[in-house]
């Protein structure tokens, strides 16, 4: 049910590690799905997230560290967590793109690099790099129900 309410049910979904491409583009999830056919592979980042623990919050998000030069990757993370806010968890997940970012750039994250949330960009020596989530919580069903949360960034060639 959480893959239908995401939109991806119809697809073979082909689960790939967190490289954001270079020259990549973020569309709406509308443009997308109309690049796409049912049964199609599909690749995506996917973040998830269950529990049959009655009441419980679940979370699951995608963050995606973007830098300015098209020519460079970025990077995908997938973060899943209990208890937690979907603000806090998403906050976390473009952290931790950030992270690997940077440390991929040969940088020192705790050192180098400063946030400016009123832009919400991350600057990393000269490199300026946007970050963003998607995020979904779910709070478990009262009579301990399977309930699951997903985050997908999907893949589009």
């Amino acid at each position: 049910m959480a893959l239908r309410d995401a939109n991806i049910a119809e697809y073979n979904l082909v689960k790939v590690t967190s490289i954001f491409p270079p020259r990549c583009k973020v569309i709406p999830a509308h443009r997308g799905q109309k690049k796409l056919k049912a049964g199609q592979i599909v690749y995506v980042v996917l973040a998830e997230s269950a529990t049959n623990e009655p009441n419980r919050l679940i979370a699951a998000s995608i963050g995606v560290a973007i830098p300015r030069d098209p020519d460079q990757y970025g990077y995908l993370s997938e973060h899943h967590s209990y208890g937690e806010t979907s603000h806090k968890v998403g906050e976390y997940a473009e952290d931790l793109a950030a992270y690997m970012l940077a440390t991929t750039l040969g940088i020192s994250f705790e050192d180098d690099v400063t946030y400016d949330s009123r832009k919400d960009l991350w600057r990393i020596k000269k490199e300026i790099v946007s970050t963003r989530n998607i995020t979904q919580t779910a709070v478990g069903e009262k009579n301990g129900l399977w309930t699951t949360a997903i985050a997908a960034a999907v893949l589009l060639a």
